[in-house]
């Protein structure tokens, strides 16, 4: 697997979340500086041959969380490419409309197309299969039947719940009352993921931690994350993060009621200057470069990412970061976690060893064994660990 050199970068301040109806008005282009590097040799095959490259977005791209994390990596593909066109258009909602926009973006040169939100799987494939000149990638899903990845075709991602252990350790420690809160959007495999590996986090320094567990089945809906926070603070958390796409909201209410937080997609510590622990945030720019200039070398097919590519820390390359700690965190806790760091970046170390009980107390992953990133059990968990409360949202 190839390794992809992983740059720091904070992510910059942004405006609250804005509805995410409408798909008419948001399309943007972005021309790259003259200095920036140049495009790769083009090639033959899917993703060459075009002028532009896109991007969808299921929401604003100043959400201050995930869509925010995806626009900023387009805006480096633009920075690095400067003979193309890119073409961005956010609020796209993961239905036919994903298919349609993606369309009118490969009526206009792009031969390359990045779908960014797990529900545009959909119509990513049939993209694809209505234009096998087209290069498609998906971010986050994953095409279970390996028929169905055609030479054009593939998904990626980081490994979201290692970041998410090791600050699962952060709450672990910070804890006095032994309650963590978790509010989740949807119970997709790559947030039970992160619910699982937060608690399993916690669970390694403070065998008392629980986390309780709250669906808005939602994406961004700052009424109902508003509500999850206060009917949390009400059981006695202490501690609280989140899976949402839009990630202010649930900071600054947990900040105002003098209770700790854990960020996700974002460096979001200016928030809570109070009680920010650390959390979890994006650095998608050195990974999407390397899939463009895969494709416009005409490498796309058979390569790694014509496939389920997955990278974590045994790469050194994991696009998904642990954020910087708060002014709280002891240096016996950064200890703690760098220890765990070192473990997880090691060959076969995984999050998920056994023995590992589901919330029946059922072993799931036996002593010995663990699941690899990749694996299909953790592509397709739908079970919480034992100690998460809450059943899993239908």
């Amino acid at each position: 697997m190839r390794r992809i050199p992983i740059v720091g970068a904070a992510i910059a301040a942004a405006l609250i979340f804005a509805g995410c109806s409408s798909t008419t008005d948001t399309t943007t282009e972005s021309t790259a500086p003259t200095e920036a590097a140049s495009t790769a040799a083009a090639g033959s095959g899917p993703g060459t041959g075009g002028s532009a490259i896109g991007f969808i977005f299921v929401g604003p791209k100043t959400d201050y969380g995930y869509n925010q994390a995806a626009y900023e990596g387009s805006q480096a593909v633009a920075a690095a490419f400067p003979d193309m066109t890119v073409l961005t258009q956010e609020n796209v909602p993961e239905d036919d409309n994903a298919y349609r926009v993606m369309e009118g973006m490969i009526s206009r040169g792009a031969k390359i197309l990045f779908a960014t939100s797990y529900g545009h799987l959909q119509a990513a494939q049939k993209i694809a299969a209505a234009h096998p000149d087209v290069a498609v990638v998906q971010q986050g899903n994953y095409i279970s039947d390996p028929k169905a990845i055609t030479p054009n075709i593939g998904t990626y991602f980081g490994t979201v719940y290692e970041p998410v252990y090791l600050a699962g350790i952060a709450a672990g420690k910070a804890t006095k009352s032994n309650k963590l809160g978790y509010i989740y959007a949807f119970p997709i495999p790559q947030t039970v993921n992160n619910i699982n590996a937060f608690e399993l986090g916690a669970q390694s320094v403070n065998p008392k931690a629980t986390t309780s567990t709250i669906s808005t089945s939602s994406w961004c809906d700052p009424q109902k994350q508003k509500a999850a926070v206060d009917s949390l603070l009400k059981q006695g958390v202490d501690v609280i993060t989140q899976h949402q796409d839009c990630t202010d909201t649930i900071i600054k209410a947990t900040e105002a009621a003098g209770a700790m937080t854990v960020g996700y997609h974002a460096d979001a510590s200016s928030l809570a200057p109070k009680g920010w622990l650390t959390g979890s945030q994006w650095n998608w720019a050195p990974l999407y470069e390397d899939i463009v200039t895969t494709a416009l070398a005409g490498k796309f097919t058979g390569s790694e990412y014509n496939a389920n590519f997955r990278v974590g820390l045994q790469d050194g390359s994991n696009p998904f970061e642990q954020s910087p700690y708060g002014p709280t965190v002891t240096d016996d806790t950064k200890t703690t976690i760098s220890a765990a760091l070192d473990n997880l970046s090691s060959p076969g170390a995984s999050v998920f060893t056994g023995p590992i009980k589901d919330q029946s107390g059922k072993i799931v992953v036996p002593a010995g064994t663990s699941l690899q990133y990749g694996d299909p059990s953790i592509e397709g968990m739908n079970w919480f660990v034992e100690g998460v409360k809450g059943k899993l949202a239908q």
